[in-house]
């Protein structure tokens, strides 16, 4: 169920559709913008927030909460960053420019999943930096992303969403319950073949989670546990990799996985496809792609793109030695955003079950899987 949080933002629809469709993987030129190469060597709290020179960017919160009654509800909240213009471009801009004009375009996806009601809740916004629409501000010890009454404030102790939806809201409070965990290579996380093709990301891969959701004109507390993950980068897909699989799994045993994998178009996953292993005290173990097996179990069809997605997987990784099966806990989730990044994809909670180290363990997380109802391949 989609609704629309827009106001103002009509003037920049094709704008926004065009930039953004671009930030989801297809080809461009990236002069005139930073680009990452090598290690990040992130600093906090300063890198919570933006880093407007590289061409894309992205702050992104999911979650698994239980109200006291019972019922459990998966969330996300995404913001987007979009640099629309190279660097030292606003040097050309007529003096005094108009307060409209900027180089920065964000947007944001909001998801409530129902999961006793089995219904998804979505919602997208829009707006240009400045202006007060949209932005990311800072302070000494936070930042502050927001698109229109959507917010996220993170500090390294908390972090506090706000949604406001038609049919849905929520407010929530995080709080790290590990060290960030870095990706890759000090935050440089390969996405291709050469070294530009990379981002720089890290996550909080466990986060406890207290706050109120509404819904159906009902107000209610919720607890459980978020995920949040930080990226940013310039180079878009390399040709030939036309969508990606991302899985952010919290295990009972208080460990947790990411794994990327990007699809090529004969089927095999990129070389480049990897993830890493957060062990219970913070540390972590990079997972190259020949650590990952994967094998899809079953599928769903959306009655609404036609794209077949993955509803069930077997997932095995080779040291610790796992094998999990990851299943989604509502069929449609898929996230039609035809009015913002124009991208139809799937980004639902889902369930673990399996054994680690030949011990059984179970958990939650949030799975994203991208390029099923139209291939995000890169023209050569």
């Amino acid at each position: 169920m989609n609704m629309m949080c827009y106001t103002k933002k009509s003037i920049f629809f094709f704008l926004c559709i065009f930039t953004f469709t671009h930030a989801w993987g297809f080809a461009e030129d990236s002069k005139g913008y930073l680009s990452v190469t090598g290690p990040c060597h992130l600093e906090f709290p300063k890198d919570h927030g933006s880093h407007p020179g590289y061409r894309t960017e992205w702050w992104y919160f999911t979650g698994n909460l239980q109200s006291s009654a019972g019922n459990r509800y998966g969330f996300q909240l995404t913001f987007f960053r979009r640099r629309i213009n190279p660097i030292g471009s606003e040097k050309k801009w007529p003096k005094p420019a108009s307060a409209w004009r900027t180089s920065q375009i964000y947007l944001a996806h909001a998801a409530l999943s129902d999961l006793n009601g089995k219904r998804h809740y979505y919602d997208q916004c829009m707006g240009r930096g400045g202006l007060g629409i949209a932005g990311v501000s800072r302070d000494h010890d936070s930042a502050r992303i927001f698109v229109e009454k959507w917010s996220a404030r993170i500090s390294p102790k908390a972090i506090r969403l706000k949604a406001v939806a038609e049919k849905f809201s929520f407010h929530l409070d995080l709080t790290p319950l590990k060290p960030l965990a870095v990706h890759g290579n000090k935050g440089y996380s390969r996405k291709g073949s050469t070294p530009e093709r990379a981002s720089c990301y890290y996550s909080l891969t466990r986060l406890e989670t207290n706050g109120q959701v509404m819904l159906a004109g009902k107000t209610f507390a919720v607890k459980g546990l978020s995920w949040m993950d930080h990226e940013f980068s310039t180079s878009p897909l390399e040709p030939g990799i036309i969508g990606w699989d991302w899985f952010g799994l919290q295990l009972s045993d208080n460990t947790e996985i990411m794994i990327y994998l990007l699809r090529q178009k004969d089927g095999r996953w990129h070389p480049a496809s990897s993830g890493t292993y957060v062990r219970s005290d913070g540390t972590t173990r990079h997972l190259s792609v020949h650590d990952i097996e994967s094998m899809v179990l079953d599928t769903w069809k959306s009655p609404n793109s036609g794209a077949v997605y993955p509803a069930r997987w077997r997932i095995r990784i080779l040291s610790p030695a796992m094998d999990l099966y990851v299943s989604s806990n509502l069929a449609d989730q898929e996230m039609r955003t035809r009015e913002s990044t124009g991208v139809n994809y799937w980004e639902g909670s889902v369930s673990v079950r399996g054994n680690k180290n030949g011990r059984r363990v179970d958990g939650q997380g949030y799975m994203e899987l991208t390029g099923y109802a139209k291939p995000f391949e890169a023209p050569l």
